[in-house]
């Protein structure tokens, strides 16, 4: 299972048409020191704003993108004693955290998965499965609602847009570099830049995006310990580790896209190298941790 998940996607997607929309308009032209040497500090500011900004615009439409994918449908008024339960527990559980109330949604699929994404801790979009609200008792939904909750209260896809910028502009400043020495030692450019080097910078930036992510990925799984800490907060211990022995059980099912899976509550099993790129940690070691936990 893929595990670039629609945050990074997006992200990489984004640098990508802002880089070559740069190139395009002559801006590397910029951080070329009397076009033969690069200008480090230019090429650095140069980095940090498209790198910066290419996560921002991705957070910014991050709840927008959720529901795309997702194909998540939000509740204006509920429409049954489902709904308005699911309403009114999202309200409650976001007045204990302190975060005003998010948007509420359902997505149709037989999984038992949940996500939350948005711009900011007051502007949130908390969507759970048709699947869970089946095969789930209220307790458990309660606890991956609170989970959720927990994820929007941390500020985690804040937290997360800014590792990403970090990450991006450096990403941006490496490749560029490569760049510049395959153009000039390879193809031998002794004045400006050929073609090789807007060429071999795209290739380099996205596979370079592909590596750094590992680190995003690490942040995602940190996330997940913290997340059901607050979910058992905002329910209790025992009820969010019922919710991810449920989980455990329904691993066999289909999961959420792949485009979406560091926003689901759940996660594949990983060994070796793939553990890298996995969004969450192994459901056992999330329940060893919040069974050891205070």
């Amino acid at each position: 299972m893929k595990r670039i998940f629609l945050f990074l996607a997006t992200n990489i997607a984004i640098l990508v048409v802002l880089s070559i929309t740069m190139s395009l308009l002559g801006f590397d032209s910029l951080m070329d020191e009397q076009g033969v040497d690069l200008d480090m500090n230019a090429l650095l500011v140069f980095s940090a704003l498209l790198g910066f900004g290419g996560s921002l615009l991705s957070l910014m439409i991050s709840k927008w993108t959720a529901k795309r994918f997702s194909g998540a449908r939000v509740i204006e008024k509920p429409a049954n004693s489902t709904e308005q339960w699911l309403c009114q527990t999202v309200e409650r559980q976001a007045k204990q955290a302190g975060i005003k109330m998010p948007e509420v949604a359902i997505f149709d699929t037989p999984d038992v998965n949940a996500f939350a994404t948005g711009p900011s801790r007051n502007r949130a979009l908390v969507a759970v499965s048709s699947g869970l609200l089946a095969s789930m008792t209220q307790d458990e939904a309660e606890a991956v609602i609170g989970h959720e909750i927990s994820h929007v209260a941390n500020g985690d896809m804040i937290t997360m847009a800014l590792i990403q910028g970090v990450v991006n502009t450096f990403v941006i400043f490496f490749s560029r570099i490569i760049g510049h020495f395959v153009d000039r030692v390879v193809f031998k450019t002794q004045q400006g830049h050929g073609p090789a080097f807007y060429i071999t910078s795209i290739f380099a930036q996205i596979i370079l995006g592909i590596l750094a992510s590992t680190i995003v990925m690490w942040f995602s799984r940190q996330r997940e310990f913290r997340a059901d800490a607050g979910g058992a907060q905002l329910s209790n211990k025992a009820k969010m580790i019922a919710a991810l022995e449920r989980l455990k059980a329904s691993v066999g099912q289909p999961h959420l896209p792949d485009q979406m899976a560091a926003f689901g509550i759940t996660g594949g099993i990983g060994e070796g190298i793939k553990r890298l790129f996995m969004t969450h940690p192994p459901l056992d070691e999330r329940i060893a941790t919040l069974r050891a936990s205070q």
